[in-house]
């Protein structure tokens, strides 16, 4: 093997950086180029075999493979290039790639012998299950970004100055990539009109708490106070607040991508046989700190605002199944009227599930000696029960309660939505002229999440809010609270 050491690591951290960059093409030509020209190196080949991997697909999986194979052919007990081609083997389908999959077993005994206790071992070992070792340890490139940003913004004494620290230390180690997202991401969020932004970067937990805690208080008060407007209100203003974090987002993006075009960018550009990382005049960047994956404060706030949430959404959901109680007053004598029992043959809520019923009451009132065929005064229908579905629209609109084709009561002259009917329930009426005895008449039917209502009475000098009143007093003498 040739010994060009110099000229094989200069071009493994420039294929290693392009990879990272998001240029994987360009690092597979300058790996393949410098093994052409200076021989067999077991580092460049891993290199390799990791630029085809990048790729995340089957055809270069096979390739990978395939450098592997040439690695070991000419460097057989490389512990790197063992590791590599068992975690390759191991995260292979059986089914898929039986071959490649049976090669894994015995590579990692081959590795067992050679390595026993090595990192390259542990990690080859874990790559087989469903998260892996480094899988678990690892955090996210935007993580990293923004702890990386946080810290410098709250170390330095302006953000300006965070930006020009970043910029000396990518300047510096043009070949780390972290230091150059660092860089890009400084220097974009300490510009002008970028306040908001650094200060989701450094507080996005405790403003994410803050939101949690709006959408709470709607919430608390739609159950309380403001049973009409909609849950949606709450879910619109959490959305709503959640905005600037998607212009934050982007911004991040933004720099990540920016510091991998400029990092690809200095690697190409790079001569051969220099060294990256050291400047000129002798300084060296510091070393970041490794990030966490969690920290203390982000578990407590996370964990308060789910209790919140939690607390909140179970309070809001048993609000959303309950109902009030009513106790039906069937009176066999109205307003000095006689009442007629009508449930066997009239049953104006039939399409109301009788899983959700509980008492029902119809009666029809007349004269006491009134003949058979004589019109009725009132026609009371109720019944009560668990309608916690009930809707504002069910009794408005024109499929609900009262529809709007009412072919067969008569001639209809004027419909209305009513002021609140019995206990607050909503309302909605109808004048209209009988078809079969010429009579002028009203209807209002009335529904809340605990009863529905239906009440027919001669209208012939009353006007809207004389019907409506009507309407209302009726279902209060029908319908009594329960006692607790």
């Amino acid at each position: 093997m040739n010994d060009n050491n110099g000229n094989n690591d200069n071009a493994r951290g420039r294929v290693d950086v392009l990879v990272a960059a998001g240029r994987p093409a360009e690092a597979r030509a300058i790996a393949r180029t410098a093994l052409d020209t200076d021989g067999p190196d077991a580092g460049l080949f891993l290199s390799l075999a990791r630029a085809h991997l990048a790729e995340d697909d089957d055809d270069h999986d096979d390739d990978a493979e395939r450098v592997f194979r040439e690695g070991l052919d000419a460097c057989p007990d490389d512990i790197s290039l063992l590791a590599g081609y068992a975690e390759l083997c191991a995260r292979t389908d059986a089914m898929d790639r039986p071959g490649r999959h049976a090669r894994g077993p015995v590579l990692l005994a081959r590795l067992r012998e050679l390595a026993p206790h090595s990192p390259e071992l542990l990690r080859a070992e874990a790559a087989g299950s469903s998260v892996s070792t480094s899988a678990k340890d690892s955090v996210s490139a935007r993580r990293v970004q923004s702890f990386d940003a946080a810290r410098v913004f709250a170390e330095a004494p302006t953000p300006q100055a965070a930006a020009a620290q970043a910029a000396q230390w990518a300047a510096e180690a043009p070949r780390d990539l972290r230091l150059a997202v660092l860089a890009e991401t400084t220097g974009a969020l300490a510009a002008a009109g970028r306040t908001w932004s650094r200060l989701l970067l450094r507080r996005g937990f405790e403003y994410r708490f803050a939101v949690v805690v709006v959408v709470a208080v709607l919430i608390v008060l739609r159950i309380t106070v403001l049973p009409a407007v909609p849950f949606g209100v709450a879910t619109g203003v959490g959305l709503l607040l959640g905005l600037p974090f998607l212009g934050l987002r982007q911004q991040l993006r933004g720099a990540r991508e920016r510091a991998a075009e400029r990092l690809a960018a200095a690697v190409t550009a790079a001569v051969p046989g220099d060294e990256a990382g050291v400047g000129g005049d002798g300084f060296e960047p510091p070393e970041l700190p490794p990030v966490p994956r969690v920290t203390p404060r982000e578990y407590a706030f996370a964990g308060a605002g789910l209790a919140l949430l939690l607390a909140v959404g179970v309070t809001a959901y048993a609000s959303s199944l309950a109902y009030p109680r009513y106790d039906i007053v069937a009176h066999d004598t109205f307003r000095g009227l006689q009442g007629i029992d009508l449930r066997e043959e009239f049953d104006p809520f039939g399409a109301v599930p009788d899983s959700e019923k509980e008492a029902s009451t119809a009666r029809v009132y007349v004269a006491e000696d009134a003949a058979p065929d004589a019109a009725a005064e009132y026609l009371v229908a109720v019944t009560t029960g668990d309608f916690h579905e009930m809707r504002e629209s069910y009794v408005y609109d024109g499929n609900g309660l009262v529809p709007e084709d009412t072919a067969g009561v008569g001639i209809v002259h004027d419909t209305w939505r009513a002021e609140a009917g019995p206990y607050g329930a909503w309302m909605r009426c109808l004048r209209y002229t009988e078809a079969a005895t010429g009579t002028l008449r009203a209807m209002c039917v009335w529904g809340d999440k605990g009863s529905i209502g239906m009440v027919l009475f001669t209208a012939a000098d009353k006007n809207r809010d004389a019907a409506e009143e009507t309407a209302r007093s009726i279902g209060t003498d029908f319908l009594r609270p329960a006692e607790a």
